[in-house]
């Protein structure tokens, strides 16, 4: 009897309760549900990759720039941004990051700057083979002209095919693009360069953007409808785009850091003179194991870089004649023959028309004035301890001097005492007890001695 007037009020209390959670429930969903609102968190905004290429384009960077894109792919990323800087490099890893490009799901823009960079040789064929091309203020590209990759100058009909192919493979790139064939032909042919300026204004133009910074080149690129190489197109959304700088992996940055030429000669010149004193004193260990080490990282380097044999061979000439100085008394001629092989041989190392890829002759002449001066001091010891009498056995007894210990008649024999040792000795002379006597000859236990 008590429970029934309790029953309308609880009622009416749940139905109070009710209708406060059906009030508040879309302002807390609101609230608490991530992504409930455009643009409430980092998820809603575009991803923008971008990446600094500022080296020689050779295997190490053509795989940095491939994994790149690779994971752009793979996080669905807006776009890939390289920064490009380069006086070229082979013409193998620059295909395989234009065909890396042509396959990407993720739209690719290539930017030269900031102000005063350039992309020269491959750099221009990976500019004009990106999805959008842009330049800073002060910048320029072109000057595409293949050189032979041994630096060595190529007969005119491989030029010439080497030309033809290369400026067969800009023309695709360019027309596809829809950028200026012509120029692009003329950047490989002609070695022509053009400034932002000058590829902006062309027509069709060879770029797409004039921006001085990244931030500055999404602001201008912002919902830009681009064109794939397949054909299909593609709005650009990237303002306000959270952009992810990629760096290269320790392994990436240390191989890419040894293909330099300056890197690789002082490499080479290291491993060869550790193998040279490993050679001179066996059993030394560490300049054998060092020497090899600069050896082995300095051939994987000249796999990328134009490297003239020819010099190598002069630079192994020149060592060998320093080896020789040990065992034939040329009076020096040895050795200066080697420095002057040493220095030519490192003189056209790397011979190339372009100069980033040019050992600089500020480390040449320091490496080849130590080397030298390590080297000549060496077989100055060599030889110095060649022409050192010697102080063992028979040898080590002539010119001895000591004190006879009893008179020695001409031609009869008598006692002496040299060497901390008492012999018997004979002379042509007479000697007699208590004087110095010195070592002429040694004949079985028997000493010839004069007086000293």
């Amino acid at each position: 009897m008590r429970r029934s007037p309790a029953r309308p009020c609880r009622l009416a209390r749940l139905a109070v309760a009710a209708g406060l959670v059906g009030l508040l429930s879309p302002l807390v969903g609101a609230l608490t549900l991530p992504g409930s609102s455009a643009g409430s968190g980092p998820e809603s905004q575009p991803l923008v990759l971008s990446a600094v290429v500022e080296a020689i384009i050779h295997p190490v960077s053509a795989e940095y720039m491939v994994e790149t894109i690779d994971r752009a792919d793979a996080e669905s990323a807006s776009l890939v941004v390289f920064t490009l800087r380069t006086p070229g490099g082979l013409v193998d890893a620059t295909r395989t990051i234009i065909s890396k490009m042509i396959a990407a799901k993720t739209p690719v823009a290539v930017w030269i700057g900031p102000a005063g960079a350039r992309a020269a040789s491959a750099g221009f064929l990976l500019t004009i083979a990106a999805d959008v091309a842009a330049m800073a203020p002060g910048t320029h590209i072109g000057a595409a002209h293949p050189v032979e990759g041994s630096g060595e100058k190529m007969d005119e009909t491989m030029a010439k095919k080497a030309a033809q192919d290369v400026a067969a493979y800009a023309r695709t790139l360019a027309a596809k693009r829809g950028r200026n064939v012509e120029l692009a032909e003329a950047a490989v042919k002609e070695s022509r360069a053009f400034t932002e300026e000058e590829a902006l204004k062309a027509s069709p133009p060879l770029i797409d953007v004039v921006a001085p910074d990244v931030k500055s080149l999404l602001e201008k690129l912002d919902g830009r409808t681009i064109r794939r190489f397949d054909g299909s197109t593609v709005v650009l959304h990237t303002a306000g785009a959270r952009v992810v700088p990629i760096e290269m992996s320790w392994r990436q940055r240390v191989l890419s850091a040894l293909a330099h030429p300056n890197i690789a000669y002082i490499l080479l010149s290291l491993g060869m003179l550790g193998l040279t004193i490993e050679l001179w004193n066996p059993g030394a260990v560490l300049p054998g194991v060092a020497g090899g080490i600069c050896l082995l990282l300095a051939f994987f380097v000249f796999q990328i870089l134009p490297v003239n044999y020819a010099g190598v061979l002069l630079i192994l000439f020149g060592i060998l004649l320093f080896v020789l100085e040990l065992k034939v008394a040329s009076y020096g001629l040895l050795s200066a023959g080697g420095i002057i092989s040493l220095l030519l041989g490192s003189m056209i190392l790397m011979d190339t028309t372009v100069p980033e890829l040019k050992v600089s002759l500020t480390v040449i002449l320091p490496v080849v004035a130590a080397i030298a001066a390590i080297l000549i001091f060496l077989v100055r010891l060599a030889v110095a301890s060649q022409l050192r009498r010697s102080v063992t056995g028979e040898a080590g007894m002539v010119g001895e001097i000591g004190a006879a210990l009893t008179s020695i008649v001409p031609g009869g024999t008598g006692r002496v005492e040299t060497h901390g040792e008492i012999w018997t000795a004979t002379s042509a002379e007479a000697i007699a007890e208590g004087d110095q006597v010195r070592v002429t000859a040694v004949r079985g236990l028997t000493l010839t001695v004069t007086k000293g």
